[in-house]
């Protein structure tokens, strides 16, 4: 954020110099604060199905910083006309989701708006010695994805009432699943990075998450998951206006391989909400890490490697 002072606070482990998740305010030698707020417009119609995917998006930050949710806090734009049971609906929705993540709310605040918003205030507690941050992947990692790509994509045709009801489900099901049980499979594993996939969508992540470790991050297309349906109306065209800026955004430090379909490259662009968690892990212990996701039920997936530095930050390979 160009302008803002740095501090000289030391107990500031992590802040807005980089682009990690969340800050990072350490208490004592032995604990740590996580600090991290995010809200926004509806992605779906129905309001309690809105604030669990409002809820999951925010409380993503903690367990990216290798924290866990205690405290929340209701951020909430309504418009005038909008009904008191959808306000309650959202706000319902938001709670269900912090109570599944073991923390709790303890107020927030709304203002009347033109249209309806979303979010929350979150407050996780961390080690100071297990904080995870962007910037510590190592060459020789392998990058390990949470979820299917495609939620930017499926919302995007959900819009235009372009989804049945089981391409619904499916995109709905995806944005209101916790990381929480994604964290916990990968407690104990040496993780040498780790971030959430929202806005900037796949490649502009590990863009990030190459140009913080000082490496050059490779991904290999063929093994992302994404869901079926979003790589066929990708291919048909529906993209989301936001994955065309994530495009411009990574374009200087990407090399993509030609022989890459045009459709899955547009879903590595796609703008996530609630996305899954990118892990480094050093290579020996990949096999843990998988046995653990298996055994939790988070179909994880090992979809690159992280490369000496590089001419460009992410090569995206077949």
């Amino acid at each position: 954020m160009a302008g803002l002072p740095k501090t000289a606070d030391p107990n500031l482990l992590v802040g807005y110099d980089s682009s990690d998740d969340a800050a990072v305010y350490k208490v004592s030698p032995d604990l740590a604060m996580i600090q991290t707020v995010d809200f926004f417009p509806p992605v779906v119609d129905d309001p309690y199905t809105f604030g669990q995917i409002a809820a999951t998006n925010a409380l993503s930050d903690v367990y990216a910083m290798g924290g866990e949710p205690r405290l929340a806090m209701n951020l909430l734009a309504f418009p005038s006309c909008l009904p008191v049971e959808a306000v309650g609906d959202i706000l319902a929705g938001g709670a269900s989701k912090v109570t599944e993540a073991g923390a709790v709310i303890a107020g927030g605040h709304s203002i009347e708006d033109q249209e309806p918003k979303y979010g929350l205030c979150v407050t996780g507690l961390v080690h100071p010695r297990r904080i995870l941050t962007n910037s510590g992947a190592k060459v020789g990692d392998i990058l390990v994805l949470t979820k299917a790509l495609g939620t930017g994509i499926l919302s995007t045709a959900a819009k235009a009432e372009l989804l049945d009801e089981a391409d619904y489900k499916q995109m709905v099901e995806l944005m209101t699943t916790l990381n929480k049980y994604a964290a916990q499979a990968a407690g104990g594993i040496s993780i040498s990075a780790c971030t959430d996939i929202t806005g900037f969508g796949l490649a502009g992540h590990v863009k990030e998450m190459a140009e913080g470790s000082g490496t050059t991050m490779e991904l290999w297309a063929g093994k992302i998951p994404i869901v079926p349906r979003a790589l066929e109306l990708a291919r048909d065209g529906i993209i989301p206006g936001g994955a065309y800026r994530n495009m411009d955004f990574a374009a200087a430090d990407t090399l993509e391989d030609p022989a890459v379909p045009r459709e899955v490259l547009d879903c590595l662009y796609d703008p996530q909400t609630a996305g899954g968690l990118l892990f480094s892990v050093p290579e020996r212990q990949l096999q843990t890490l998988m046995g653990r996701m298996m055994d939790a039920g988070v179909p994880a997936a090992a979809v690159g490697a992280v490369r000496p530095r590089g001419e460009k930050l992410l090569h995206i390979k077949p």
